[in-house]
């Protein structure tokens, strides 16, 4: 093997890894650009959750404080009606007294 010969074998070679280097660093900068891709899909989706699950506490709470408000409600009225009969009731017993005590005087 000549001189040439081992010159033209030498940059050969040296083509081939520079080939090889770029090959890599092409497949390097993908690799990087799909984990970058997929970190931030991967954020997206657990922000998506949070708003879901905040969502979620927030109707079950609005449903719950909607229910305690619909009881208490519901007692209120009851006890409004219950003072409404026995005003009614004593509405007669009351007017008899007042009556009753003008006539006396």
């Amino acid at each position: 093997m000549g001189m040439s010969e081992v010159l033209r074998s030498i940059k050969t070679a040296e083509q081939d890894a520079e080939k090889r280097l770029a090959e890599a660093q092409e497949e390097a900068s993908k690799i990087v650009a799909d984990a970058r891709r997929k970190s931030s899909e991967m954020v997206q989706n657990a922000a998506d959750e949070t708003v879901a699950m905040t969502q979620k506490i927030l109707d079950e709470a609005r449903n719950k404080a909607q229910g305690e408000a619909d009881e208490v409600k519901a007692a209120g009225a009851k006890e409004v009606a219950s003072i409404e009969s026995s005003s009614t009731s004593n509405q007669d017993s009351a007017v008899e007294m007042v009556v009753n005590a003008l006539s006396s005087e």
